[in-house]
């Protein structure tokens, strides 16, 4: 995937967040409603998260430099865990206490009806958005369950807007139903109870995320997959014996590979010139790989 995979995915969910949140906060105003305080103060952190998530994707662009010789391709995992920070603490943390502020001095809902319209529209406009999320998703899923791309995606933007889209959508849903119990019953204990589950459900996505992309920040190989596809081609090259160690390192939208191999007998300036030849094919090969260092070597 290129330095910008997963911009479209920003932006659907930006464009759909921007738009919701300011609708929910006059709706917020209008009813009252803890649930829909707590859902437009997602809805605007998630707006800040996008921003973060862009500022990564271009400074995981920049080209190496001296003091950074590998690159930038990290800026993206450092940035996508500060949207985890942020999503656990202006996201989760905040609707929690409003949820248990409400809970204890609970306060009659004005308007519901407004509320549930506002909802509503916003469940079927973060629908389009996690729709578009997903469509941005499928070339790196490769078939494979959501649970499990989740799980092994290298891609931290992807992982963190797919989460934020979810827990966006399953987080109006409860406001929904929180709104409608306390409406129907007259009881505004449910509207609380619903800003609480919003909060819970933020604080538990956020950890999610935080956990898979401290991975990253640590380093990760790439996939089973690609590292695969590199050791065959390299082991199916005529001046190769045998691939006897390959280590990949996963640098934001790029990757950095090492491998240990033993050569054909050969003169020293014909064993470098295939050794350079067998790198410029891999990066031909996989456009992702930035750096590869080559040791020949004999099996032991």
């Amino acid at each position: 995937m290129s330095a910008h995979g997963g911009t479209k995915a920003i932006i659907y969910a930006f464009s759909a967040n921007f738009g919701i949140g300011v609708t929910k906060t006059v709706a917020a105003v209008m009813t009252g409603s803890g649930s829909m305080i707590a859902e437009a103060i997602h809805s605007y952190a998630d707006c800040i998260n996008q921003l973060l998530l862009f500022l990564g994707l271009k400074q995981a662009s920049r080209p190496a430099t001296a003091r950074n010789p590998l690159g930038y391709g990290k800026a993206i995992y450092f940035w996508s865990f500060i949207v985890a920070i942020l999503l656990f603490s202006m996201g989760g943390m905040f609707s929690l206490y409003e949820g248990i502020h409400k809970l204890l001095d609970p306060h009659e809902m004005k308007s519901p009806l407004i509320a549930l319209g506002v909802l509503g529209v916003s469940i079927m406009l973060e629908t389009l958005s996690l729709r578009g999320a997903m469509k941005e998703i499928e070339p790196d899923r490769k078939g494979k369950s959501y649970f499990q791309w989740f799980k092994e995606s290298r891609q931290s933007q992807l992982i963190v807007i797919f989460a934020e889209d979810l827990a966006a959508l399953l987080g109006l849903i409860f406001a929904f139903f929180a709104v409608l119990a306390s409406y129907l019953t007259g009881n505004p204990m449910y509207d609380s109870i619903g800003t609480i589950a919003i909060g819970t459900l933020l604080i538990l996505v956020a950890i999610f995320v935080g956990v898979e992309v401290k991975s990253l920040l640590i380093g990760e190989s790439a996939s089973k997959e690609e590292e695969k596809e590199i050791q065959k081609y390299v082991n199916s090259d005529a001046a190769v014996i045998k691939v006897l160690n390959l280590i990949t390192v996963e640098h934001g939208p790029t990757m950095i590979v090492a491998i240990k191999v033993h050569m054909k007998p050969s003169t020293s300036k014909k064993m470098i010139d295939n050794i350079n030849r067998i790198e410029r094919e891999l990066k031909k090969l996989n456009p992702r790989i930035r750096q590869t260092f080559f040791e020949p070597d004999f099996e032991k």
